[in-house]
């Protein structure tokens, strides 16, 4: 019965009609996504993104952002400046009818913008909305035109003791007015935009993020050459750049997409930054404002024009930014995925024809190369312009647009093609190293997914799928579990009579393993040594490898305390930072430390000889003299260890195996940048940087501590 009266109860008196911008106030996520930190710098993002589409159309070319002590942001360009003259159907100033009605500007047809980021006529207007003040000066006509909003509504404050947001505001009451508060040159034009975020909206942990913003502006200037943007940061907080004084910054670059690709790429280059352009158009039946103001079905043809910038790199990340008319989709959409439609198929047609060469079955099913295969170590900026693309939502993440897709696919494929079958020497070579690479990923790939086939321990019956040289250990438990990599058979002997066979396994390598640093993934793979470790840990190499797959709990580097030792041990990292990076990061990576001497002290009467180890120079200087001073006896032939097989089983376990007594030093990663720009000097291709760095250290060399 009571469900009966509700349902009754209910009629259309209680359905709300929210007009105008009262519906932004109220669903202020459905406009910028939240109200944290995000949306405010969204809200930016539109101001600014009004600017660069008057960059876009040629018609300015700087932009100055100011992050005021006040918590206030004004936005300024040289361009046009806003509309002043009344907008006949409204009867208001363009400058009130761009901030106060929803859907209302300069880009829903017209001659205004052939390609903007700003589509929905709402961007300016939600930012209004959301702000407790905005203030709008416009350089047009040789005059400055000025207009003020509290909470979206137009009136004037009094600044007389400070402008702000809390200054007393009075709302026009019969008609708007768009006052003239100083005169300019004539050629002089422009547009600034000084908002105040409001606080009832926004909570307080809200702020702008100086680092996004200059990432963006940054961003923005690479699509835009030409475009000058300066961004200033006077409010002193701290852990900014100007948490000390006013900070500025500014961006200006002339290269496009190319210079982009070559700031993000992470890795070095094995293909030159190739660019890719054309253009194509389509049709489609849209909603057109006619002369009087009505819309009609018509049927228009939308021009796109497709940039792409790439390169392939060593590594195996991907680094790939997407951007209609400027606009960031990080969500991709229907131009990105043509995108990779035509990378995929140009690639595989491109190996079919060199599987020769490249010793790819093509019969084989599983030997074909998958997306993901041809995306390791890319980097590539991709932007189409069209007018009017079709987004999924206000926040503009996603590209919907459908014919996109065709017509990026159509112009990468057609370009790349030729790149990859150009006659020139030099992007012959190029093409043979992409095609070469792209093969070794798609093995890698297949190899790791043979190993995750395999279960992580072998019994009786699988014992043969591992290395025949690998002593195992018996405990299933992978936290306990330790692998210890040796220097050589001969230490390999001793190891396992000190080993503890319950949780310690040892694989031996012979000598020095391949320097994978100047290697390609290709010979990596194909190294004994290498694809040795890689197998017996059982987690996969590059972009596949898997941490939580690792059959390990620690893995032990035990080499000689000697220059070889040294070397080697440095081989084997460069290997786990490249290729099982997360290991490292994981801090599951050890270096062993043996001891360099062995003093025997001499017991006094019937007490046992006491053996003391030492692992430096300083320190067997030192345990001398205190024995000396202490008047202790010991004999005067100090063994000193050149090598792990001169200590016996006993020896090798008291000081370098046995966890009671051992010492281990953690390998990390704190700082990767300087820890690969390390490995890049001492380890790869480049003699000439390697060649200055010993030339300048040379004389700190101690000729005394080379062991020859």
């Amino acid at each position: 019965m009571t469900s009966t009266l509700s349902e009754s109860s209910y009629n259309a008196r209680h359905l709300s009609v929210l007009e105008g911008l009262e519906a932004v106030r109220k669903r202020p996520g459905m406009y910028i996504g939240t109200t944290d930190s995000r949306g405010l710098m969204h809200c930016l993002w539109e101001i600014i993104d009004n600017s660069v589409d008057e960059a876009l159309g040629g018609h300015c070319d700087r932009i100055d952002i100011v992050l005021h002590a006040d918590s206030s942001v004004e936005v300024h360009d040289n361009g046009r400046g806003i509309p002043v003259d009344v907008e006949p159907k409204t009867g208001l100033t363009g400058v009130e009818v761009v901030f106060t009605k929803l859907h209302a500007g300069g880009k829903f047809g017209g001659g205004s913008y052939t390609a903007s980021g700003g589509l929905h006529g709402v961007g300016a207007s939600v930012v209004n909305a959301l702000s407790s003040r905005l203030d709008v000066e416009v350089d047009r006509n040789a005059r400055t035109h000025r207009m003020t909003f509290h909470r979206g509504e137009p009136g004037t404050f009094d600044d007389a003791a400070g402008r702000g947001p809390e200054s007393p505001f009075t709302p026009f009451l019969e008609a708007s007015e768009l006052t003239t508060v100083g005169k300019v040159p004539k050629a002089r034009t422009g547009t600034r935009v000084r908002y105040w975020a409001d606080r009832q909206v926004f909570p307080k942990t809200a702020v702008f993020s100086y680092d996004e913003l200059v990432s963006r502006v940054r961003q923005t200037t690479f699509l835009v050459p030409g475009l000058t943007v300066t961004v200033r940061d006077e409010r002193g907080l701290p852990g900014t750049p100007g948490a000390d004084g006013p900070h500025e910054e500014t961006f200006v670059h002339h290269g496009g997409t190319v210079d982009f690709v070559d700031f993000l790429a992470p890795d070095t280059a094995i293909t030159e930054t190739w660019r890719l352009t054309g253009s194509g158009s389509f049709t489609e039946t849209v909603p057109v404002l006619d002369g009087r103001g009505h819309l009609t079905s018509q049927e228009v043809t939308r021009d796109c024009e497709v940039d792409v910038a790439l390169r392939w790199g060593t590594g195996y990340e991907t680094e790939l930014r997407s951007f209609v008319n400027i606009i960031s989709t990080p969500k991709g959409g229907t131009h990105l995925a043509g995108l990779e439609q035509a990378l995929v198929k140009t690639l595989r047609k491109q190996i079919e024809l060199n599987a020769r060469r490249l010793k790819v079955s093509t019969k084989d099913s599983s030997e074909r190369v998958e997306k993901d295969d041809i995306m390791a170590g890319l980097t590539a900026v991709l932007t189409v312009r069209l007018s009017e693309p079709q987004f999924e939502g206000q926040t503009k993440e996603v590209l919907g647009t459908g014919p996109v897709r065709g017509i990026v696919a159509k112009v990468v494929e057609g370009e790349l093609s030729a790149l990859l079958t150009s006659p020139k020497r030099d992007l012959k070579g190029q093409s043979a190293l992409v095609l070469e690479k792209i093969v070794a990923e798609m093995r890698a790939r297949l190899s790791a997914r043979k190993q995750k086939e395999i279960s992580r321990r072998k019994n009786a019956l699988e014992s043969s799928a591992l290395p025949s040289k690998l002593a195992d250990c018996r405990s299933d438990d992978v936290e306990r579990s330790e692998l210890f990599i040796v220097e050589g058979d001969s230490a390999l002997g001793t190891a396992k009579l000190a080993r503890s066979s319950d949780f310690q396994a040892l694989l031996p390598i012979r000598g020095k393993i391949l320097n994978v640093q100047k290697a390609s993934i290709s010979d990596m793979l194909r190294n004994a040594e290498c694809a040795a470790i890689i197998q017996v840990l059982g987690a996969g190499s590059g972009r596949s490898f898997d941490l939580e797959a690792a059959r390990y709990g620690k893995v032990v580097l035990m080499t000689d305390a000697d220059v070889d030792g040294a070397h080697i041990r440095t081989l084997l990292l460069t290997l786990f930072f490249r290729y099982m990076r997360p290991l490292v990061d994981a801090g599951r990576v050890f270096a062993a430390v043996p001891p360099l001497h062995r003093v025997e002290v001499i017991g006094a009467g019937s007490r046992k000889n006491e053996y003391i180890y030492t692992y430096s120079e300083a320190e067997l200087a030192a345990t001398i003299k205190k024995l000396q001073k202490s008047g202790r006896r010991y004999k005067e032939d100090i063994q000193r260890y050149k090598g792990l097989g001169e200590m016996d089983a006993d020896q090798l376990a008291e000081t370098t195996m046995d966890p009671r007594h051992r010492t281990l030093r953690r390998v990390t990663a704190q700082h990767a940048a300087a820890a690969e720009s390390v490995f890049e000097l001492l380890m790869g291709s480049e003699v000439a940087p390697r060649r200055d760095f010993i030339v300048a250290g040379a004389a700190q060399l101690d000729r005394a501590r080379i062991d020859a």
